[in-house]
């Protein structure tokens, strides 16, 4: 199969054998009362709207890794517009506006790029998902552009009446034996730091949750839980709440989106920060796709953790953040922002120019 001939496609692996891929044909529609996927690339929310783009699935098939063929890539080399320098002096600045009480934290992004690239994406993906088996692994193609995601944060699901959100603030990286993997996991759980960023987020994704949400119904399930996954282990907590009736699928993204954990609090001070200090535009990056179906269940996935390439143009591109509060160490930050970056190299067998 010629996945670069079809128009729009979604690819993702099977939770139940990792062994299979599940082939999603898109097809772009209006809303129809059937399973669809959408996808919101990143807004500023104090500019303008969330922008939804809906596809029908029109048909779905199992593809058995062993049939798909692993073609490495040729040693690339990205390249940003920031130096760590510039990274640095920006997240001073940033510290600065933390101090004035302009905001409380932000989640500040860096993008690497190379242009003229030839890559095939679906070996990319494979071998991103082989490295990181995230629960949200998916290759999106829509056009020219390719999403090559693992991402592991759940943005929204929605079962019934129940919300469900996951943010994910909080990063340390795995260790090479059990004994130093628990000391990391621990070291994360009772970071005073780590656990100020997960904070502010639960409290803005609650914030918005009761835009929606019945009275009273908002409520922190899980707080400062670690999770871990082949390349980091995560500190994310879990918020939800009931449903008004009248609580739609767009009422839900226009109350929630940009989701808590990709913008900082107050939310509105940090996205107009966000486009000040950021020198790239986020795009599909720090947004959310995933399936909808028939009776209204969702579930979204943030867009982190993920390569971005257009066929057309041959250009490419990876984003990281983290958040900057006042305990951040400028120098530690760029680091994490590497640490969430090797997963992504190692696929494309990259590096970046210093």
């Amino acid at each position: 199969m010629k996945f670069n001939d079809l128009d729009c496609f979604l690819l993702q692996a099977q939770k139940e054998d990792i062994e299979l891929m599940e082939l999603l044909i898109l097809e772009k529609k209006s809303l129809l009362q059937t399973t669809q996927f959408c996808i919101l690339p990143y807004v500023n929310a104090t500019i303008e709207k969330p922008k939804k783009s809906y596809f029908l699935v029109n048909s779905s098939q199992l593809i058995h890794k062993k049939l798909l063929s692993i073609n490495e890539s040729q040693g690339l080399k990205l390249k940003s517009k920031s130096t760590k320098e510039d990274y640095i002096r920006k997240v001073i600045k940033l510290k600065e506006h933390i101090q004035l009480g302009n905001i409380y934290e932000i989640n500040f992004c860096i993008e690497f790029y190379a242009k003229d690239v030839l890559i095939d994406p679906v070996s990319v993906f494979i071998k991103l998902q082989q490295l990181t088996k995230a629960p949200y692994c998916k290759l999106v193609k829509l056009n020219d552009d390719f999403i090559i995601s693992a991402s592991p944060e759940l943005f929204l699901k929605k079962q019934n009446s129940t919300l469900f959100s996951k943010p994910i603030k909080g990063t340390i990286k795995r260790g090479s034996s059990g004994e130093e993997d628990e000391r990391l996991k621990l070291k994360l759980g009772n970071s005073i730091k780590e656990r100020t960023e997960n904070v502010m987020a639960v409290d803005v994704a609650r914030n918005d949750l009761s835009i929606i949400a019945q009275k009273g119904t908002v409520k922190v399930n899980k707080l400062y839980n670690i999770e871990s996954f082949e390349t980091v282990h995560q500190m994310v907590s879990t918020v939800s709440c009931e449903l008004n009736e009248n609580a739609n699928f767009e009422a839900i993204i226009n109350a929630t989106f940009p989701m808590a954990s990709m913008t900082g609090a107050p939310k509105v001070s940090a996205m107009k920060l966000i486009s000040e200090f950021e020198d790239f535009e986020r795009n599909y990056y720090s947004g959310a796709m995933g399936l909808i179906e028939a009776n209204g269940d969702f579930e979204l996935s943030v867009i982190i953790r993920s390569i971005f390439y257009n066929q057309e143009t041959k250009r490419l591109s990876i984003a990281v953040g983290s958040a900057i509060t006042h305990l951040c160490d400028p120098e530690k930050e760029y680091e994490e922002c590497l640490l969430k970056a090797n997963a992504l190299l190692k696929a494309l067998n990259a590096e970046i120019e210093n």
